[in-house]
Protein backbone atom coordinates (compact mmCIF):
# COMPACT_ATOMS: atom_id res chain seq x y z
CA UNK A 1 0.00 0.00 0.00
CA UNK A 2 3.35 2.29 1.00
CA UNK A 3 4.26 1.75 -2.12
CA UNK A 4 1.56 1.98 -3.91
CA UNK A 5 0.80 6.00 -2.44
CA UNK A 6 4.60 6.68 -3.35
CA UNK A 7 4.40 5.22 -6.76
CA UNK A 8 0.87 8.02 -7.23
CA UNK A 9 2.32 10.36 -5.93
CA UNK A 10 5.08 10.39 -7.93
CA UNK A 11 2.80 10.36 -10.94
CA UNK A 12 0.93 13.31 -9.97
CA UNK A 13 4.32 15.38 -9.31
CA UNK A 14 6.02 14.80 -12.61
CA UNK A 15 2.55 15.60 -14.20
CA UNK A 16 2.26 18.85 -11.94
CA UNK A 17 5.90 20.73 -13.26
CA UNK A 18 5.31 19.40 -17.04
CA UNK A 19 3.47 22.23 -17.95
CA UNK A 20 4.34 25.76 -15.99
CA UNK A 21 1.67 27.76 -14.06
CA UNK A 22 -0.55 24.15 -14.10
CA UNK A 23 -1.35 22.18 -11.07
CA UNK A 24 -2.37 18.52 -11.86
CA UNK A 25 -3.49 15.71 -9.85
CA UNK A 26 -7.10 15.82 -8.96
CA UNK A 27 -9.68 13.58 -10.16
CA UNK A 28 -12.43 15.74 -10.05
CA UNK A 29 -12.90 19.69 -9.84
CA UNK A 30 -10.90 21.83 -7.35
CA UNK A 31 -13.18 22.81 -5.31
CA UNK A 32 -11.34 24.57 -2.50
CA UNK A 33 -8.24 26.64 -2.37
CA UNK A 34 -5.67 28.26 0.00
CA UNK A 35 -2.51 29.35 -0.19
CA UNK A 36 -0.06 29.19 3.15
CA UNK A 37 0.83 32.41 5.08
CA UNK A 38 4.54 31.87 3.89
CA UNK A 39 3.68 31.39 0.42
CA UNK A 40 5.33 28.26 0.10
CA UNK A 41 2.71 25.51 -0.21
CA UNK A 42 -1.01 25.65 -0.86
CA UNK A 43 -3.33 23.10 -0.30
CA UNK A 44 -6.82 22.02 -2.99
CA UNK A 45 -9.74 20.45 -2.01
CA UNK A 46 -11.67 18.14 -4.82
CA UNK A 47 -14.62 16.78 -5.30
CA UNK A 48 -12.65 13.36 -5.62
CA UNK A 49 -12.80 13.54 -1.64
CA UNK A 50 -9.46 14.17 -1.41
CA UNK A 51 -6.77 17.46 -0.24
CA UNK A 52 -3.82 18.07 -2.06
CA UNK A 53 -0.65 20.10 -0.35
CA UNK A 54 1.58 21.83 -2.99
CA UNK A 55 5.04 23.02 -3.27
CA UNK A 56 3.92 25.91 -5.53
CA UNK A 57 7.95 26.54 -5.90
CA UNK A 58 8.74 23.17 -7.14
CA UNK A 59 5.27 22.59 -8.97
CA UNK A 60 5.03 19.16 -7.23
CA UNK A 61 2.42 17.97 -4.99
CA UNK A 62 3.70 16.80 -1.60
CA UNK A 63 0.72 15.28 -0.25
CA UNK A 64 -2.42 13.36 -1.01
CA UNK A 65 -4.78 13.63 2.24
CA UNK A 66 -7.89 11.34 2.23
CA UNK A 67 -10.08 10.94 4.86
CA UNK A 68 -13.33 12.70 3.75
CA UNK A 69 -16.18 10.89 2.79
CA UNK A 70 -17.58 12.97 0.23
CA UNK A 71 -16.32 16.15 -1.73
CA UNK A 72 -13.78 18.72 0.48
CA UNK A 73 -15.71 21.46 0.28
CA UNK A 74 -13.43 23.80 2.32
CA UNK A 75 -9.88 24.19 3.00
CA UNK A 76 -7.16 26.76 5.43
CA UNK A 77 -3.76 26.70 5.93
CA UNK A 78 -2.35 27.57 9.38
CA UNK A 79 0.81 29.52 10.02
CA UNK A 80 2.58 26.19 12.02
CA UNK A 81 2.59 24.06 8.56
CA UNK A 82 -0.50 22.94 9.74
CA UNK A 83 -3.81 22.47 7.29
CA UNK A 84 -7.74 22.01 7.77
CA UNK A 85 -10.11 20.38 5.26
CA UNK A 86 -13.49 20.55 5.67
CA UNK A 87 -15.89 18.24 3.45
CA UNK A 88 -19.55 17.60 2.98
CA UNK A 89 -19.01 14.82 5.54
CA UNK A 90 -19.95 17.24 8.00
CA UNK A 91 -16.47 17.17 9.67
CA UNK A 92 -13.54 18.79 9.49
CA UNK A 93 -9.69 17.29 9.69
CA UNK A 94 -6.50 18.83 11.37
CA UNK A 95 -3.21 17.98 9.71
CA UNK A 96 0.11 17.93 9.76
CA UNK A 97 2.74 18.48 7.06
CA UNK A 98 4.44 15.67 6.03
CA UNK A 99 1.61 12.92 7.89
CA UNK A 100 -0.19 10.70 6.03
CA UNK A 101 -3.40 10.65 8.98
CA UNK A 102 -5.24 13.68 10.44
CA UNK A 103 -4.04 14.87 13.93
CA UNK A 104 -7.42 14.80 15.05
CA UNK A 105 -11.12 15.02 13.19
CA UNK A 106 -13.83 17.24 14.59
CA UNK A 107 -17.50 16.15 13.91
CA UNK A 108 -19.08 19.78 13.08
CA UNK A 109 -22.14 19.41 11.17
CA UNK A 110 -24.96 17.24 10.48
CA UNK A 111 -25.08 18.25 6.96
CA UNK A 112 -22.49 19.28 4.69
CA UNK A 113 -19.71 22.10 5.39
CA UNK A 114 -19.75 24.82 2.46
CA UNK A 115 -17.29 27.02 3.98
CA UNK A 116 -14.12 27.58 6.36
CA UNK A 117 -12.37 30.40 8.16
CA UNK A 118 -9.94 31.01 10.70
CA UNK A 119 -9.17 33.71 12.78
CA UNK A 120 -6.82 36.22 12.31
CA UNK A 121 -4.97 35.17 15.66
CA UNK A 122 -4.72 31.63 13.98
CA UNK A 123 -6.34 30.06 17.50
CA UNK A 124 -10.13 29.63 16.12
CA UNK A 125 -12.19 28.19 12.97
CA UNK A 126 -15.26 28.57 12.38
CA UNK A 127 -17.88 26.56 9.32
CA UNK A 128 -20.59 27.03 7.65
CA UNK A 129 -22.87 24.20 7.42
CA UNK A 130 -26.24 23.21 5.50
CA UNK A 131 -27.83 22.36 8.53
CA UNK A 132 -28.50 26.13 8.61
CA UNK A 133 -26.40 27.24 11.15
CA UNK A 134 -22.32 28.37 11.55
CA UNK A 135 -19.98 27.22 14.60
CA UNK A 136 -16.91 28.40 15.95
CA UNK A 137 -14.11 25.93 17.25
CA UNK A 138 -10.49 26.00 18.78
CA UNK A 139 -8.16 24.69 16.57
CA UNK A 140 -6.31 23.55 19.49
CA UNK A 141 -8.24 21.46 21.13
CA UNK A 142 -11.55 21.09 18.85
CA UNK A 143 -13.70 22.76 21.51
CA UNK A 144 -17.13 23.93 20.40
CA UNK A 145 -17.01 27.43 21.40
CA UNK A 146 -20.49 28.69 19.94
CA UNK A 147 -22.97 27.89 17.59
CA UNK A 148 -24.45 30.37 14.98
CA UNK A 149 -28.54 29.72 14.59
CA UNK A 150 -30.95 31.90 12.73
CA UNK A 151 -30.46 31.64 9.12
CA UNK A 152 -33.63 30.17 7.17
CA UNK A 153 -31.58 28.07 4.38
CA UNK A 154 -27.87 26.44 4.06
CA UNK A 155 -25.38 28.62 5.26
CA UNK A 156 -22.98 28.80 2.19
CA UNK A 157 -20.37 31.08 3.58
CA UNK A 158 -18.55 32.71 6.76
CA UNK A 159 -15.68 34.46 7.66
CA UNK A 160 -14.12 36.46 10.12
CA UNK A 161 -14.46 40.17 10.86
CA UNK A 162 -12.44 40.90 13.83
CA UNK A 163 -14.20 39.57 17.10
CA UNK A 164 -17.04 38.93 15.04
CA UNK A 165 -18.33 36.77 12.35
CA UNK A 166 -20.23 37.29 9.23
CA UNK A 167 -22.11 34.29 7.49
CA UNK A 168 -23.65 34.42 4.27
CA UNK A 169 -26.91 32.26 3.36
CA UNK A 170 -29.00 31.24 0.59
CA UNK A 171 -31.94 32.81 2.41
CA UNK A 172 -30.57 35.57 0.84
CA UNK A 173 -29.36 37.28 4.13
CA UNK A 174 -26.16 38.05 5.45
CA UNK A 175 -25.81 38.03 9.56
CA UNK A 176 -22.93 40.01 10.89
CA UNK A 177 -22.79 38.24 14.63
CA UNK A 178 -21.00 40.75 16.92
CA UNK A 179 -18.42 39.58 19.43
CA UNK A 180 -20.88 40.05 22.20
CA UNK A 181 -23.49 37.12 21.87
CA UNK A 182 -26.10 38.80 23.93
CA UNK A 183 -26.23 41.40 21.08
CA UNK A 184 -28.71 40.23 18.23
CA UNK A 185 -26.48 40.15 14.42
CA UNK A 186 -27.03 42.83 12.04
CA UNK A 187 -29.14 41.00 9.58
CA UNK A 188 -28.46 42.25 5.59
CA UNK A 189 -30.97 41.39 3.17
CA UNK A 190 -30.41 40.96 -0.63
CA UNK A 191 -31.82 40.34 -3.43
CA UNK A 192 -30.36 36.71 -4.10
CA UNK A 193 -29.28 33.71 -2.61
CA UNK A 194 -25.27 34.27 -1.29
CA UNK A 195 -22.78 32.34 -2.16
CA UNK A 196 -19.32 33.67 -0.61
CA UNK A 197 -17.24 35.73 1.22
CA UNK A 198 -14.58 37.66 1.83
CA UNK A 199 -13.31 40.71 4.32
CA UNK A 200 -11.30 43.50 2.87
CA UNK A 201 -8.10 45.01 4.69
CA UNK A 202 -10.45 48.09 5.52
CA UNK A 203 -12.96 45.81 7.31
CA UNK A 204 -15.73 46.16 4.73
CA UNK A 205 -17.39 42.84 3.66
CA UNK A 206 -17.56 41.46 0.04
CA UNK A 207 -20.56 38.96 -0.88
CA UNK A 208 -21.10 37.01 -4.14
CA UNK A 209 -24.49 36.12 -5.08
CA UNK A 210 -26.74 33.39 -7.01
CA UNK A 211 -27.38 36.80 -9.13
CA UNK A 212 -23.57 37.54 -10.27
CA UNK A 213 -23.62 40.34 -8.46
CA UNK A 214 -21.17 41.35 -5.64
CA UNK A 215 -22.20 43.72 -2.96
CA UNK A 216 -19.92 45.27 -0.96
CA UNK A 217 -21.09 45.79 2.83
CA UNK A 218 -20.13 48.23 5.70
CA UNK A 219 -19.77 46.73 9.53
CA UNK A 220 -22.80 48.21 10.29
CA UNK A 221 -24.64 45.90 7.21
CA UNK A 222 -24.91 48.95 4.95
CA UNK A 223 -24.81 48.06 1.21
CA UNK A 224 -22.27 50.29 -0.26
CA UNK A 225 -22.34 49.31 -3.75
CA UNK A 226 -23.55 46.54 -6.22
CA UNK A 227 -21.28 45.39 -9.07
CA UNK A 228 -22.26 43.10 -11.95
CA UNK A 229 -19.31 40.34 -11.79
CA UNK A 230 -20.92 37.64 -14.16
CA UNK A 231 -24.17 36.42 -15.88
CA UNK A 232 -24.03 33.32 -13.39
CA UNK A 233 -23.75 32.77 -9.62
CA UNK A 234 -20.77 33.40 -8.06
CA UNK A 235 -19.53 30.60 -5.99
CA UNK A 236 -16.45 31.82 -4.61
CA UNK A 237 -14.19 35.46 -4.00
CA UNK A 238 -11.01 36.49 -3.09
CA UNK A 239 -9.81 39.59 -2.14
CA UNK A 240 -6.18 40.73 -2.53
CA UNK A 241 -4.39 40.98 0.43
CA UNK A 242 -3.69 44.87 -0.07
CA UNK A 243 -7.67 45.28 -0.21
CA UNK A 244 -7.46 46.64 -3.48
CA UNK A 245 -8.89 44.06 -5.78
CA UNK A 246 -11.52 40.95 -5.15
CA UNK A 247 -11.61 37.62 -7.53
CA UNK A 248 -15.29 36.76 -8.13
CA UNK A 249 -15.73 32.90 -9.82
CA UNK A 250 -18.93 31.96 -11.78
CA UNK A 251 -19.65 28.40 -13.14
CA UNK A 252 -19.36 30.09 -16.48
CA UNK A 253 -15.60 29.55 -16.30
CA UNK A 254 -15.21 33.79 -15.99
CA UNK A 255 -13.32 35.56 -13.13
CA UNK A 256 -13.98 39.05 -12.41
CA UNK A 257 -11.21 41.38 -11.12
CA UNK A 258 -12.81 44.22 -9.17
CA UNK A 259 -10.97 47.20 -8.06
CA UNK A 260 -12.28 48.27 -5.26
CA UNK A 261 -11.93 51.78 -4.20
CA UNK A 262 -13.75 54.32 -1.50
CA UNK A 263 -16.11 54.83 -3.65
CA UNK A 264 -17.41 51.92 -5.62
CA UNK A 265 -16.11 49.16 -6.81
CA UNK A 266 -15.96 48.23 -11.04
CA UNK A 267 -14.84 45.02 -13.03
CA UNK A 268 -11.67 45.88 -14.17
CA UNK A 269 -10.72 42.42 -16.23
CA UNK A 270 -11.80 39.14 -16.87
CA UNK A 271 -9.03 36.23 -16.71
CA UNK A 272 -9.00 34.76 -20.18
CA UNK A 273 -9.29 30.78 -18.99
CA UNK A 274 -10.88 27.67 -20.79
CA UNK A 275 -14.27 28.33 -20.22
CA UNK A 276 -14.85 25.66 -17.59
CA UNK A 277 -16.50 26.53 -14.17
CA UNK A 278 -14.24 27.89 -11.72
CA UNK A 279 -14.75 26.68 -8.33
CA UNK A 280 -11.92 28.07 -6.09
CA UNK A 281 -9.76 30.70 -5.68
CA UNK A 282 -6.60 32.18 -3.62
CA UNK A 283 -4.20 35.04 -3.75
CA UNK A 284 -0.54 34.47 -2.62
CA UNK A 285 0.26 36.33 0.25
CA UNK A 286 2.09 39.36 -1.92
CA UNK A 287 -0.69 39.62 -3.90
CA UNK A 288 0.96 38.87 -6.78
CA UNK A 289 -0.13 35.30 -8.12
CA UNK A 290 -3.82 34.34 -7.97
CA UNK A 291 -4.49 30.39 -8.23
CA UNK A 292 -7.83 29.41 -9.60
CA UNK A 293 -9.39 26.16 -9.45
CA UNK A 294 -11.55 24.54 -12.08
CA UNK A 295 -13.96 22.16 -13.06
CA UNK A 296 -11.34 20.88 -15.99
CA UNK A 297 -9.42 19.57 -12.53
CA UNK A 298 -6.47 21.67 -12.59
CA UNK A 299 -5.20 24.78 -10.32
CA UNK A 300 -3.72 27.14 -12.26
CA UNK A 301 -1.53 30.28 -11.52
CA UNK A 302 -2.49 33.82 -12.90
CA UNK A 303 -0.59 36.94 -12.67
CA UNK A 304 -3.08 39.28 -10.34
CA UNK A 305 -1.92 42.31 -11.83
CA UNK A 306 -2.05 41.92 -15.56
CA UNK A 307 -4.56 38.43 -15.91
CA UNK A 308 -2.11 36.62 -17.67
CA UNK A 309 -2.16 33.23 -17.43
CA UNK A 310 1.36 32.02 -15.80
CA UNK A 311 1.81 29.53 -18.60
CA UNK A 312 0.04 28.00 -21.52
CA UNK A 313 -3.60 27.26 -21.28
CA UNK A 314 -4.98 23.86 -21.88
CA UNK A 315 -8.50 22.97 -21.13
CA UNK A 316 -8.72 19.42 -19.67
CA UNK A 317 -11.56 16.93 -19.43
CA UNK A 318 -15.15 16.16 -21.29
CA UNK A 319 -16.13 18.57 -23.51
CA UNK A 320 -19.41 21.16 -23.18
CA UNK A 321 -22.27 18.47 -23.24
CA UNK A 322 -24.53 21.24 -23.93
CA UNK A 323 -23.25 22.67 -26.99
CA UNK A 324 -25.46 20.73 -29.45
CA UNK A 325 -28.78 22.19 -27.12
CA UNK A 326 -28.26 26.01 -27.94
CA UNK A 327 -31.34 27.60 -27.27
CA UNK A 328 -32.91 24.81 -26.12
CA UNK A 329 -34.50 26.19 -22.88
CA UNK A 330 -34.67 23.18 -20.96
CA UNK A 331 -30.91 22.89 -21.59
CA UNK A 332 -29.75 26.55 -20.35
CA UNK A 333 -32.09 25.84 -17.01
CA UNK A 334 -29.85 22.47 -16.71
CA UNK A 335 -26.32 24.45 -16.79
CA UNK A 336 -26.27 24.94 -13.49
CA UNK A 337 -27.07 21.32 -12.81
CA UNK A 338 -23.95 20.22 -15.22
CA UNK A 339 -21.68 21.51 -12.07
CA UNK A 340 -22.00 18.55 -10.62
CA UNK A 341 -23.62 15.80 -13.27
CA UNK A 342 -22.81 14.31 -16.68
CA UNK A 343 -25.40 13.66 -19.11
CA UNK A 344 -23.24 10.86 -21.18
CA UNK A 345 -22.85 6.65 -20.42
CA UNK A 346 -19.59 7.32 -20.24
CA UNK A 347 -19.58 10.64 -18.27
CA UNK A 348 -17.37 11.08 -15.44
CA UNK A 349 -18.69 10.91 -11.84
CA UNK A 350 -18.78 14.25 -10.56
CA UNK A 351 -20.29 15.44 -7.28
CA UNK A 352 -22.99 13.60 -8.49
CA UNK A 353 -23.56 10.84 -10.56
CA UNK A 354 -24.09 10.50 -14.45
CA UNK A 355 -27.98 11.39 -15.00
CA UNK A 356 -27.54 8.57 -18.42
CA UNK A 357 -30.67 6.95 -18.02
CA UNK A 358 -32.00 8.48 -14.86
CA UNK A 359 -35.51 8.14 -16.31
CA UNK A 360 -36.84 5.19 -14.57
CA UNK A 361 -33.74 4.31 -12.12
CA UNK A 362 -34.43 3.70 -8.43
CA UNK A 363 -32.57 6.33 -6.48
CA UNK A 364 -29.02 5.68 -5.03
CA UNK A 365 -28.39 2.92 -7.91
CA UNK A 366 -25.81 4.39 -10.41
CA UNK A 367 -23.39 1.97 -10.94
CA UNK A 368 -19.90 3.31 -9.30
CA UNK A 369 -21.15 6.23 -7.81
CA UNK A 370 -20.22 6.59 -3.29
CA UNK A 371 -24.03 7.50 -2.15
CA UNK A 372 -25.06 9.00 1.08
CA UNK A 373 -26.39 6.64 3.39
CA UNK A 374 -29.85 8.89 3.70
CA UNK A 375 -29.88 8.60 -0.43
CA UNK A 376 -29.40 4.68 -0.76
CA UNK A 377 -32.35 4.42 1.76
CA UNK A 378 -34.92 6.52 -0.61
CA UNK A 379 -37.58 4.12 -1.94
CA UNK A 380 -37.73 6.71 -4.84
CA UNK A 381 -37.61 6.12 -8.72
CA UNK A 382 -37.24 8.99 -11.31
CA UNK A 383 -39.47 9.63 -13.46
CA UNK A 384 -41.42 13.11 -14.87
CA UNK A 385 -43.12 13.38 -11.66
CA UNK A 386 -40.28 12.75 -9.45
CA UNK A 387 -38.06 14.86 -10.89
CA UNK A 388 -40.56 17.79 -11.22
CA UNK A 389 -41.28 17.32 -7.36
CA UNK A 390 -37.68 17.70 -6.68
CA UNK A 391 -36.90 21.04 -8.15
CA UNK A 392 -40.57 22.25 -6.68
CA UNK A 393 -39.67 21.62 -3.45
CA UNK A 394 -35.69 21.48 -3.23
CA UNK A 395 -33.76 18.34 -1.82
CA UNK A 396 -33.77 19.68 1.45
CA UNK A 397 -37.27 18.77 1.79
CA UNK A 398 -37.80 15.72 -0.77
CA UNK A 399 -34.29 14.22 -0.31
CA UNK A 400 -33.06 14.91 3.38
CA UNK A 401 -30.67 13.77 4.48
CA UNK A 402 -29.00 13.79 1.38
CA UNK A 403 -25.78 15.62 0.19
CA UNK A 404 -27.96 17.17 -2.90
CA UNK A 405 -27.18 21.39 -3.31
CA UNK A 406 -30.37 23.21 -2.47
CA UNK A 407 -31.68 24.07 -6.20
CA UNK A 408 -35.28 24.80 -7.01
CA UNK A 409 -37.22 25.66 -9.61
CA UNK A 410 -40.08 27.61 -9.21
CA UNK A 411 -41.50 28.21 -12.51
CA UNK A 412 -43.85 25.32 -13.69
CA UNK A 413 -42.76 26.06 -17.83
CA UNK A 414 -39.38 26.69 -16.57
CA UNK A 415 -39.56 23.05 -14.88
CA UNK A 416 -41.06 21.40 -17.95
CA UNK A 417 -39.29 22.55 -20.36
CA UNK A 418 -36.17 20.93 -17.84
CA UNK A 419 -37.98 17.55 -17.97
CA UNK A 420 -38.22 18.08 -21.28
CA UNK A 421 -34.40 18.28 -21.89
CA UNK A 422 -33.62 15.89 -19.87
CA UNK A 423 -35.56 13.11 -21.17
CA UNK A 424 -34.17 13.73 -24.52
CA UNK A 425 -30.28 14.20 -23.28
CA UNK A 426 -29.81 11.05 -21.21
CA UNK A 427 -32.21 8.79 -23.13
CA UNK A 428 -29.97 5.44 -23.79
CA UNK A 429 -31.76 5.80 -27.05
CA UNK A 430 -30.23 9.24 -28.01
CA UNK A 431 -28.73 9.35 -31.50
Amino acid sequence: MRLAYLLILALLTASASAQEGELRGHGGPVRSLAIAPDGGQAISGGFDQSAIVWDLKAGKARQILRVHEGAVNAVAALRNRRFLTAGEDGRVALWEAGSARPLRIDKAHDAPIAGLAVSADGARYSTAGWDNVARLFSIADGATLDTYEGHRGPVNAVAFLGHSLVTASYDATLRIWPADRNQPPKIVGTLAAQNALAILEDGRIAAGGADGVVLIIDVNGAILSRTQAADAPIIALAASPDGRNLAAASPRGSVAIINVGERGAKVRFTLNGPGLPVWSLSYSPDGRVLLTGGGDRLVRRWDARTGEHMGAVTAQGPGDELAAFVGVRGAEIYRACAICHTLSPGGDNRAGPTLHGVFGRKAGTAPDFDYSDAFKTLDLVWNAQTISRLFEIGPQAYTPGTKMPEQRVSDPSDRAALIDFLSQATSPNKP
